[in-house]
């Protein structure tokens, strides 16, 4: 019997977890679900005969290489920090991994090791990075099997709330994934590259140099860059391409009003605040601004940044509740810790919530001395607060691919991202037929 350990029984694992076990009772495979709090995994297999929930913590390696050793397949949906330590462990024990998180300089160390062994140490393979890179990869290899040249490609995603959910909140936006990496998002300086030449926005800059995306269909939104797109120049193969652009999805407004808290620093995170038993919503943003008796706290916040108060800025922040005599509720934090607490009174997924994945790809070729375009959109709904659009398409392409791995179907090794055909044609055909599909504009 194949074993498979799903390691994070968090928001994003509830879709993965129930194509696993789904799975499973066609395969005869066994699921163990392992998290912190052994409950949240429970919760996760309900009474399949084919699951089975754990308490694990991965700083407990004895504990750890224990329940590591009787899987085949480790699938990672903790916090990121931890995958190279899970590696370390899957490199030590051979067995597969697969993240749907960024690939960090450490687990890019173990790649050798890996490929030694004939290890698989798959990540980015979720949504963002994951069926972007697929989904961009499948159209940017048929360009070139056409003859074509690409000249520029832009790619924006962004995890929302669907058009009827919460019609009141003018930020368009609940917490949809870690509310902690909401909050931290953009803090290092994103780097791409448009028209030829290098671009670089610092952290100060990033919510106020932004790109307008209109989706067919769905509207106008606005993106911001992520943190490095150079490094995906080589990754897709295009060199010599004149603009290359990843970027964040939101809807309009919501930079400004969220380029205020970043000017203020409410989401820095290097130090400690004082006094954080007695604070309320209002006392945390009086703490950023000058202290001047004449003018109250919605006075001085116009007057700095130029916004009136009944603009759309000061309509998001008041909504937000950062300027009630509420009590913050938590006793000691950062700023950024402290602004999460705060947002996430009115930014947490209510029942009857659903959430709404959208994704954008520009590409720019010239083929037969003329140039051509294509929009290529993605449009994704949650079914709920708990089998989210975000849950579905982060755990969807990391249970397909440990499917394909068991099967024998994926010969990749090493430390890898899905970008080439083996990965991309069977995930992205299977994710069709569960909904969640590309649709191509050529303009």
């Amino acid at each position: 019997m194949k074993t498979i350990l799903a390691l994070g029984a968090g928001r994003s694992s509830s879709v993965l977890i129930a194509y696993l076990l789904q799975e499973a009772s066609v395969h005869r495979w066994k699921i163990i679900v392992g998290d912190l709090s052994e409950e949240a995994a429970r919760e996760r297999i309900g009474n399949s005969p084919y699951g089975e929930a754990i308490r694990f913590d991965v700083l407990d390696e004895a504990g750890s290489r224990k329940t590591i050793a009787g899987a085949d397949v480790v699938i990672s949906l903790m916090p990121a920090h931890f995958h190279p330590i899970v590696a370390t462990y899957c490199l030590a024990l051979n067995k597969h991994l697969l993240t749907a998180s960024y690939v960090s300089d450490e687990m890019k160390a173990l790649d050798y090791e890996a490929r030694q062994k004939g290890l698989l140490l798959l990540n980015e393979c979720g949504l963002d990075p994951g069926i972007d890179h697929m989904s961009a990869m499948q159209v940017i290899d048929r360009i070139k099997q056409e003859g074509g040249k690409l000249v520029s490609f832009e790619s924006f995603t962004g995890g929302l709330i669907a058009p009827e959910t919460d019609p009141a909140n003018p930020w368009r936006y609940k917490f949809t994934w870690n509310p902690r990496n909401v909050v931290m998002a953009g803090q290092s300086t994103a780097k791409y590259i448009q028209e030829g030449k290098y671009k670089y926005i610092p952290y100060q800059q990033l919510f106020s140099r932004i790109t307008p995306v209109h989706v067919t269909g769905y509207g106008d939104y606005e993106g911001y860059a992520n943190r490095d797109s150079l490094k995906y120049i080589d990754t897709y193969q295009l060199q010599g391409i004149g603009t290359m652009l990843r970027g964040t999805l939101r809807n309009k407004g919501f930079c400004a009003a969220w380029n205020i808290l970043v000017q203020l620093g409410c989401c820095e995170d290097t130090y400690r605040m004082e006094g954080v038993d007695t604070m309320t919503h209002r006392s945390f943003i009086e703490a950023f601004v000058e202290a001047n008796a004449t003018l109250t706290l919605e006075q001085k916040l116009m007057q700095h940044f130029s916004i009136e108060n009944d603009g759309p800025e000061m309509t998001r922040l008041r909504w937000s509740g950062l300027f009630d005599e509420e009590p913050v509720g938590i006793t000691s934090g950062t700023p950024a810790q402290i602004l999460e607490h705060i947002l996430n009174k009115k930014w947490k997924l209510q029942e009857g919530d659903n959430d709404f994945i959208v994704m954008w790809h520009r590409f720019v070729y010239e083929r037969g001395g003329k140039h051509h375009e294509i929009q290529a959109s993605l449009i994704a709904r949650g079914e709920d607060a708990i089998h989210t659009a975000m849950a579905k398409t982060v755990g969807l392409p990391l249970g397909i691919s440990a499917k394909l791995l068991l099967q024998g179907k994926i010969a990749s090794r090493g430390v890898t991202i899905p970008v080439t055909p083996e990965f991309y044609i069977p995930v992205l055909q299977e994710l069709k037929t569960l909904g969640v599909e590309l649709t191509e504009v050529e303009k």
